[in-house]
């Protein structure tokens, strides 16, 4: 069996640069293990929003679910930070486009 390579485009951080950013300030891809996608509001329902709007446009980009492998929700008390943190736990090849490379190359492929 041999393994095939799959060369992906990256940012510094290590993710697609066709990835959807989180559009709000506040939010953010935070770092490995896990590649959190970080929410933050004082507003809990407007952070879940924001969370499921980027998750469509993620999943569109994709064209598959992203592997979320789990969400978690913490609160933050310090003065001038935003009460609720959501983030969600994502597959770090889905954030890196793997699937992405894959059907293009795919697609190339049977193309030829």
């Amino acid at each position: 069996m041999t393994e095939e390579t799959i060369q992906l485009e990256l940012t510094e951080s290590g993710l697609s640069p066709g990835l959807p950013i989180p559009a709000d300030s506040r939010d953010q891809v935070q770092d490995v293990p896990y590649r959190p996608v970080e929410f933050r509001d004082d507003d809990l329902p407007a952070a879940l929003e924001r969370c499921a709007g980027w998750l469509r446009q993620a999943q569109q980009w994709l064209g598959e679910p992203v592997d979320v492998l789990a969400v978690h929700l913490d609160y933050d008390e310090r003065e001038g930070s935003p009460y609720y943190d959501l983030k969600l736990l994502c597959n770090e090849e889905d954030l890196a486009g793997v699937p992405v490379a894959l059907r293009d190359r795919r697609d190339s492929a049977s193309a030829d």
